[in-house]
């Protein structure tokens, strides 16, 4: 059953927002912060959103915690690319290393849903021999999870999001059609299809969560093209429209602008809580279990910050792994100039993809893969690009803008390695919430570089089959922030285990991208999604052996 997406509620800071059930408006439910819920949720993105109803569906009692506000796309959001960068996590953060990493829009969201809000909604399925990376491929690490259970989940959720699909997709093990047709390919998508075609490699609309017919009253996209920055029609199937609508109904509660700032433990060593600020004060809200699912920054922050005598450095820490292994994903890109017009801007930014060099082993001298997907920027993204990548200006920018709506191209998704120099710490600085903020240290491997130049000479080729022409290189940028409180199977190497459960404090729950011990080669949303599923159904049976 699906709820009404023009009934999305917000909430604001002191009053909870309606649901509607039954043709009427009632008052959502909620929770005393004296009354100990069974969960309480720090974040609620493709992690702690997909979590939270899963949980609230078996039963239990569920507050949701999102330091951003509870949007209504309908109301909210704009056709306006400055208008959306209140969805984008803008708090001061460090960056450094030997390669820093660019931080913001790309990558982290502050609002109920988290960066699925703005999520380019690219939904794809690791391969397989990825979750045992260093057994079956010789890198990286193994996860502590057999593939064919994920499969299982990666299945639940498509259903639940009405993934948007080809009937065949060329790569991995056979898997059901995707349960909407796919969306038609535009002109961006079929510069990458004739490039592909041209060098013998196979390619495919790209499976996407954004319905291509009606959904209830949720109705197909309409190829407006501002998917990343939050759609106004509710086409997309992001958490905010897909996942709470049915946590509310099952009893869940979700407070957003409310900044969690610590987690507090008793001296069992249990987390009895989390501490938040909402409405210009700190409070406090009782929980007999807390998950963070604050993605790969805000995660181990909260963790390091809520350090105590018992555990000075940071909970979950014995490992001394939280925060280390951040592992994001590359994102170069190759354009070019088409004789014909193509207008990349026409519907979503992603509708042909090639996994080629994700299940292509031969013919590479680095570890992982990457995909490839065809682009649709906007004009202030592409003019911030020009000026980024090419350091174009003034009237030379100018220049270069008038030839938009005949610039393709095409960008990778692709894998880099898990480092352990490579990590969330906290500076010295405070946000305004007093709280220390993230120093996020990032440095490329060798491995990393050499996918980076494998995948720029690769694109080029396929860039001049398709007939593009006054190519040019976009070299340095990344995407998907991952890993810094990885899963495993040994507590000395991990942070969690398989059942995303602190190894440390056995109430204590991690469940999202930061859990990733390996990035793969795709967009991580849908892996987050399935991992979520999976925590909830892994929780269910360990109540029910009074083992919680």
């Amino acid at each position: 059953m699906y709820d009404d997406p023009r009934h999305v509620p917000r909430a604001r800071a002191g009053r909870a927002p309606d649901v509607l059930r039954v043709g009427r408006w009632v008052p959502m439910r909620e929770y005393a912060e004296t009354e100990e819920v069974d969960f309480a949720i720090v974040g609620t993105g493709a992690g702690g959103g997909t979590l939270a109803c899963r949980l609230a569906e078996q039963g239990f009692s569920v507050v949701a915690f999102d330091a951003g506000p509870y949007f209504r796309p309908l109301e909210d959001f704009a056709s306006d690319e400055t208008e959306q960068n209140k969805l984008y996590w803008t708090d001061e953060r460090i960056s450094d290393g030997d390669d820093p990493v660019q931080l913001g829009a790309n990558n982290s969201g502050k609002a109920v849903g988290g960066s699925t809000v703005h999520f380019a909604m690219v939904s794809l399925r690791f391969r397989p021999e990825w979750f045992a990376a260093r057994t079956r491929l010789g890198y990286g690490a193994d996860w502590p999870i057999d593939w064919r259970e994920m499969w299982h989940y990666y299945g639940v959720v498509e259903q639940a999001l009405k993934i948007a699909g080809p009937v065949r997709y060329p790569w991995g093990p056979h898997r059901p059609r995707y349960p909407y047709r796919p969306h038609e390919v535009n002109a961006a998508g079929l510069v990458l299809a004739k490039g592909a075609e041209a060098l013998g490699i196979a390619w495919a609309p790209t499976p996407l969560a954004t319905v291509s017919a009606p959904r209830g009253l949720s109705p197909p996209c309409v190829y407006r093209g501002f998917c990343v920055l939050g759609c106004s029609t509710n086409a997309k199937q992001s958490v905010l429209v897909a996942w709470l609508p049915r946590a509310l109904r099952a009893g869940a509660e979700i407070r957003d602008l409310a900044m969690v700032g610590r987690i507090a433990v008793n001296d069992a060593g249990r987390a009895t809580g989390v501490e938040y600020f909402r409405d210009g004060a700190w409070r406090f809200q009782r929980a007999r279990n807390v998950v963070v699912a604050g993605y790969a920054i805000e995660t181990p922050r909260l963790l390091l910050n809520s350090a105590t005598a018992r555990f000075p450095d940071g909970l979950a820490n014995s490992s001394g792994l939280v925060g280390k292994y951040l592992t994001v994903q590359a994102n170069q890109a190759v354009w070019g100039r088409m004789t014909e017009e193509v207008r990349a801007y026409k519907g979503p930014p992603s509708l042909a993809i090639t996994e080629h060099w994700n299940y292509e082993d031969r013919g590479k001298d680095f570890f992982g893969g990457y995909a490839i997907m065809s682009q649709g920027p906007l004009p202030v993204l592409w003019a911030r690009t020009l000026l980024g990548a090419r350091g174009l200006w003034g009237e030379a920018l100018k220049r270069e803008m008038q030839d938009y709506n005949h610039v393709a191209g095409v960008k990778i998704v692709g894998e880099y390695l898990p480092q352990e120099r490579n990590r969330v710490t906290l500076a010295e600085e405070t946000d305004q919430y007093g709280l220390k903020v993230a120093r996020v240290t990032y440095s490329l491997c060798d491995n990393d570089r050499r996918l980076a130049r494998h995948a720029l000479g690769f694109m080029r080729r396929q860039m001049q089959a398709a007939g593009a022409h006054d190519l040019w290189d976009q070299e340095d940028d990344t995407c998907h922030l991952n890993g810094t409180a990885r899963m495993g199977s040994d507590p000395r190497h991990s942070v969690v285990d398989a059942d995303c459960r602190s190894w440390d404090i056995r109430n204590l729950w991690v469940c999202d991208g930061s859990v990733f011990p390996t990035v793969g080669g795709v967009n991580p949303s849908l892996t987050i999604q399935a991992l979520a599923c999976r925590t909830a159904d892994r929780i269910r049976t360990l109540a029910a052996r009074g083992e919680l």
